[in-house]
């Protein structure tokens, strides 16, 4: 029997449990693996009876999805107060929402779940039940960690062989220069060409480092850190064997004709990574968590409440993040 990629809930107002709901009633068509849902089921089975879904949600274990999944839909169930109301956001459902992930990550270090997707978050609405971290990367980072000092998540924006890697992820543009250093830009480096290797195949990945600056500084004239910083972060990495070239001017460096001679791109801050990949693959691109001990890997996109409960929404990159997690950890299954 397979072993289920594990799905987290996501929050409930959001767009998130309508596209698990919608991929699961079209599971025979799209040929998906095995999954469970870490979530809330009567919470689940309103929703579906909103979106005129019929089909069985029970609750059970991971390590019985593989037994329910071709006749109903598998739930691992978390206590909390989730009521359905589409778009309107409640901090009551906060506890919920973090058990899900908590209890998606565990399965999935135990190995009874061989993989983690995970459905939209809303940030807001969990600050007030105590999350503490920028985002949904960080918090995983912190569940793997089990209690030590979590190693360094490195958020990735993944469609085909176009894949954009942000080295500060959730921080005030103002605070990047001051954060970006040679060993976080090494240390990503790192990272990412191990996981190329190891869950991606590619035996030798080409990385480029993008500058920091427009035009990558032009030799100081625009800014020192590309000379400072980014230049010799990208020298180290070759002086290991990876291959690594920059730091390139991201002007240019995001034309896909340019980027697809790359299997990786390192960009220096959040949006510099974001605003290509969405560009190219708005509907398509998947998160992927690289530097964990687990495969997690999300779609690229928010909570949508405007969406949520409609049945309008795109399912596009959840199946992606999906079909991902599948042949990332085909070997585990």
């Amino acid at each position: 029997m397979s072993k289920p990629l594990a799905i987290s809930m996501g929050e409930p107002a959001g767009i998130g449990p309508d596209l698990i709901l919608s991929l699961y009633a079209r599971r025979v068509e799209l040929n998906l693996p095995v999954f469970c849902v870490f979530g809330h089921v009567e919470f689940l089975k309103a929703r579906a009876q909103r979106l005129g879904l019929i089909f069985d949600i029970v609750a059970t274990s991971a390590a019985e999805a593989g037994a329910v999944f071709a006749g109903a839909l598998p739930v691992v169930p978390v206590e909390g107060l989730v009521s359905d109301h589409p778009g309107k956001a409640s901090p009551l459902a906060a506890h919920a929402v973090i058990q899900s992930i908590a209890d998606a990550v565990e399965a999935t270090l135990a190995g009874t779940c061989r993989g983690l997707v995970t459905a939209p978050i809303n940030k807001a609405s969990l600050y007030h039940a105590g999350f503490k971290h920028p985002g949904h990367t960080e918090f995983l980072a912190e569940l793997c960690a089990g209690g030590g000092v979590p190693k360094l998540p490195v958020m990735m924006l993944a469609h085909g062989g176009l894949r954009a890697v942000p080295v500060t992820i959730h921080v005030p543009i103002k605070d990047v220069p001051r954060l970006l250093t040679k060993e976080l830009i090494v240390e990503t480096g790192r990272i990412v060409a191990h996981d190329l290797k190891q869950r991606f195949g590619i035996a030798n990945p080409r990385i480029a480092i993008a500058g920091l600056n427009p035009h990558a500084g032009e030799g100081g004239a625009i800014g020192r850190e590309d000379l400072e910083i980014v230049g010799p972060a990208v020298a180290e990495l070759q002086f290991e064997l990876i291959d690594a070239v920059g730091p390139l001017p991201a002007d240019t460096l995001f034309y896909p004709a340019h980027w697809a001679n790359y299997d990786a791109v390192l960009a220096m801050y959040h949006d510099q990574a974001l605003i290509p990949i969405k560009t190219v693959a708005f509907e398509d691109a998947v998160n992927v968590t690289l530097g964990l001990p687990i495969v997690r890997t999300s779609p690229d996109h928010g909570t949508a409440f405007d969406l949520a409960g409609t049945g309008k929404g795109s399912d596009k990159s959840f199946l992606a993040a999906i079909r991902m997690a599948d042949a990332m950890t085909a070997q585990a299954a």
